[in-house]
């Protein structure tokens, strides 16, 4: 069988799939411009790629007409991705066009780029989901966007730099609000998002707060880790994190970070007052160990409605104890006694000290401080696994109300917020 026949025979056999298998399952994970060649095979395959799924044009090699023509060509009822290509700094024409019925972009810039110029327009009307990473993004261009995505439900906001107020308050349908803030590129210091139901921030050792937030049922929260001056950064970040608190009161599902929980302990321990919670379900990312306990302590005493706790036990890069220890010695206390929790129990320092007895002290620690507990999940990562699960079992208070589920599984490290 001579070669030439071998391709032709392979091509037929391909050729006769049907066009749901060829659009989904092979064309969409190619270069579009290759998926466009494919019509000149026969015309069975001449109109196979307009109805691809995916579609990525690189705009630096191709003319606007030609990414024109391919628009116009393109006929899927239903597009999971287009992905638009280009290191110009210009406008580009057409553009607009291009985008306008969009409903998901991701868009990620060098950080000197700023996104929308004062003097361009944006209309993106059915835009529901917008992600900026890296970028320039100053107070008005903020405004000039979202005046244009009217039905916007979802802003992510990455590393965006020049933001100082995030003003969402015309924008009546946003109901997710993600931000990740960094010492070098701080982001918004005040938000205002009376709309949203849902925050996740992870925020730098800069000011940050929460002017109204008063839709809010679900909170994610976390500080970045950045040890540097942190005896002169703590009462500042125990006043912030507090006033954070006040804002999530009525939230019923929150989330913190093992940074956020650290500033809550050394507020705890000084004595600051607390805001009590309607929250329901709790998740708290952090390791087990002495650091955390006060300030978990204190949130469970805190939360009288609390029905899950879900305690997922890992090791971050956090606030490094000895920051912890020497602010604490400053202020004038004991560490002897101070890290110990309400009933006297001492702790293990970090996660690899970590034995059978510590996950049972926090199991009971969870049930003398909640009332209407229904179900507490505790995950260890491998961190963890120098003891077995089985060890805990035997060392557990009884308790027929709470159903207490203990695994080990491997948690990533970092995770995308």
């Amino acid at each position: 069988m001579t070669g030439d026949r071998k391709i032709k025979e392979a091509v037929d056999r391909i050729s006769n799939l049907p066009d749901e298998i060829l659009q989904q399952h092979i064309l969409c994970y190619i270069p579009t411009k290759v998926s466009i060649s494919t019509s000149i095979l026969s015309r069975r395959w001449r109109h196979v790629w307009c109805n691809i799924p995916s579609i990525s044009l690189d705009v630096d090699t191709l003319t606007a007409a030609s990414v024109n023509e391919t628009l116009n060509r393109y006929t899927a009822l239903k597009t999971k991705s287009f992905h638009l290509k280009t290191t110009r700094r210009k406008n580009i024409p057409h553009v607009d066009r291009w985008i306008s019925s969009v409903k998901q972009i991701n868009i990620k810039l060098s950080y000197s780029h700023t996104i929308v110029p004062l003097e361009c327009t944006v209309s993106l009307t059915s835009l529901q989901k917008l992600s900026l990473s890296c970028c320039t993004l100053f107070d008005e261009s903020l405004a000039k966007i979202l005046s244009g995505c009217p039905v916007l439900e979802n802003l992510t906001l990455y590393h965006c730099g020049e933001l100082k107020v995030l003003d969402l308050t015309k924008s009546k349908r946003l109901r997710t609000l993600q931000i990740r803030r960094h010492v070098s590129v701080p982001g918004p210091t005040h938000i205002v998002a009376p709309h949203i139901h849902c925050l996740r921030l992870l925020n730098s050792q800069l000011s940050c707060t929460f002017v109204d937030v008063a839709s809010l049922t679900e909170a994610k929260l976390d500080i970045c880790y950045v040890p540097m001056f942190f005896n002169l950064k703590a009462d500042f970040l125990q006043v912030m994190v507090l006033k954070m608190l006040e804002k999530l009161q009525n939230a019923e599902t929150l989330s913190f970070g093992e940074n956020f929980i650290l500033i809550l302990s050394l507020a705890e321990i000084r004595g600051v007052p607390f805001p009590m919670f309607k929250v329901k379900a709790l998740t708290l990312d952090t390791k087990i160990s002495q650091y955390v306990i006060p300030g978990m302590e204190r949130l469970l005493q805190n939360s009288p409605e609390l029905e899950k706790l879900t305690v997922r036990a890992r090791n971050f890069n956090t606030l490094l104890e000895k920051h912890l220890d020497k602010y604490l010695e400053l202020q004038g206390f004991n560490l002897n006694t101070c890290w110990r929790s309400k009933d006297g129990d001492s702790w293990n320092k970090c996660c690899v000290y970590a034995k059978s007895k510590h996950l049972a002290s926090l199991v009971e620690l969870v049930l003398n401080n909640t009332k209407k507990l229904n179900k507490m999940v505790v995950q260890l990562d491998e961190n963890y696994l120098k003891f077995k699960i089985e060890d805990v079992v035997p060392r557990l208070r009884r308790n027929k109300n709470v159903n207490v589920v203990l695994s080990t599984t491997k948690l990533m490290a970092l995770e995308k917020w």
